[in-house]
């Protein structure tokens, strides 16, 4: 049985964050009282579980989907909002691990995730930003290595990059923390909880059988396939596939064992009107490459939406207000006095390795999980990889069987990851005392 899930609200109802207070998609989905039957059963409505019912409707398998709270009512619902190619795992070290070709074939499938939802979301305006592209830009002064990494994302990922200097990044965010970057092309801004509910609505459209606030608590095998036992009801599956991620609990214990829950963390500013133009100027989505960056972007109505931090333990209230403003004006003390308007976090699945875990426990039991610092566009590949191999029999997915499924250290790992995360801070610091002289 699987241990309960962290409610927030009435039975999981959405928490009070950005996203919850501009959900345009207001469709709510049925609980599960009944027993049903279904070719696949997919276990987790976040946006790895939707995009798996996504694409097989596609293809042309009606599945079921159940989820214990919301459709994204976890780390899918309350993200930092930024969609571009790529994965948690660095390019350098992914090469490393896999070989250049191997690493292609991996980042094809997150160009190709990127384009499949752009094309899924259309001409929404309540679900994507109207500006294209987002910066990364470097903390440290080394110029050298923003080009040199420019040179491995054409090589390696066939994207073309511009490279952007510090005083034309200056020029739009006024901070004397940054120096040079490059701009992700193609890279967008997107209102993560309304994309996954209108996904869901699409793939209902399209025959999948979706049911919230109805948490799995039991799986078993059968001589056919599976039966998923939930609180009210039960659903016998020829296959199923398990996107819990880091709210799995104890529903599979290898799954679990390879899941480290880690928190993130978003501050919504009040309206700041002509006085956000003193600090952020540009449309752009700007992030940092620091292990301990910070994301943000500037919404319509004149609000910062800043994003950070890496945590295993759970500030909440007032003291995450203060814990995210104290990060923002590292960056933009010009700001000083301004109020919070919001703050929030979310539990994400982290595998140690950094890259997705994809494939099956055994024939017809499938995993699709792990996305934690790899983004939506990782997690819509996923989705389809595995949507392809139920219906199709592709094998792409095995391009992630070199990462596996590698213990994340429980029920010590998150006090090891805290401290980890603590000491990498400790080293962006001294990286910069010893490159930053302005």
């Amino acid at each position: 049985m699987s241990e309960p899930y962290d409610r927030a609200g009435e039975k999981g109802e959405y928490i009070d964050s950005y996203y919850s207070r501009t959900l345009n998609v207001k469709k709510a989905f049925p609980e599960l009282t009944d027993e049903i039957s279904t070719t696949v059963c997919i276990i987790g409505g976040g946006m790895a579980g939707v995009a798996t019912a996504q694409g097989l409707v596609d293809r042309g398998i009606k599945p079921v989907l159940i989820e214990a709270n919301r459709i994204a009512w976890g780390a899918s619902g309350r993200n930092g909002s930024f969609c571009s190619s790529g994965y948690a795992l660095d390019i350098e070290k992914l090469v490393k691990k896999v070989g250049k070709n191997h690493a292609r074939e991996l980042y094809r499938l997150t160009n190709m995730g990127l384009s499949l939802l752009k094309k899924r979301i259309g001409d929404r305006h309540d679900i994507r930003g109207e500006t294209e592209g987002l910066l990364e830009v470097s903390w440290f002064d080394e110029r050298r290595a923003v080009e040199n990494r420019i040179e491995l994302i054409k090589d390696v990922m066939d994207l073309e990059y511009p490279f952007w200097s510090r005083d034309k990044i200056r020029s739009l965010y006024h901070s004397k923390r940054y120096y040079d970057g490059l701009m992700k092309a193609g890279g967008i801004q997107v209102h993560s909880l309304n994309y996954t509910c209108h996904s869901a609505a699409q793939a209902e459209e399209g025959g999948a059988r979706i049911y919230e606030k109805s948490p799995a608590i039991k799986i078993a095998r059968m001589e056919n396939g599976w039966k998923v036992i939930t609180e009210k009801g039960s659903v016998t599956a020829d296959q199923i596939v398990l996107c819990c991620s880091a709210y799995i609990g104890n529903l599979n214990r290898k799954l679990s064992r390879a899941t480290l829950p880690v928190a993130t963390y978003v501050l919504l500013t009040e309206p700041l009107g002509e006085r956000l133009n003193s600090a952020v100027e540009g449309l752009h989505g700007l992030s940092d490459n620091r292990f301990s960056s910070n994301y943000y972007r500037r919404l319509p109505n004149g609000s910062l939406f800043w994003g950070g931090r890496v945590s295993t333990f759970n500030p909440q209230g007032e003291d995450l207000k203060q814990i995210m403003m104290k990060d923002l004006l590292v960056v933009y003390p010009q700001l000083k006095g301004i109020k919070a308007d919001v703050a929030w976090g979310g539990l994400m699945g982290y595998p140690v390795h950094k890259m997705p875990q994809i494939g099956q426990l055994e024939p017809g039991f499938w995993y699709n999980q792990g996305f934690g610092g790899s983004g939506m566009t990782s997690t819509i590949a996923g989705g389809e990889v595995v949507s392809d191999a139920i219906a199709n029999g592709d094998e792409r997915y095995k391009l992630f069987e070199p990462f596996g499924l590698d213990y994340a250290g429980k029920p010590f790992g998150p006090i090891v990851a805290q401290t980890a995360y603590w000491l990498f801070q400790l080293q962006d610091a001294l990286k910069s005392w010893r490159l930053n002289k302005n």
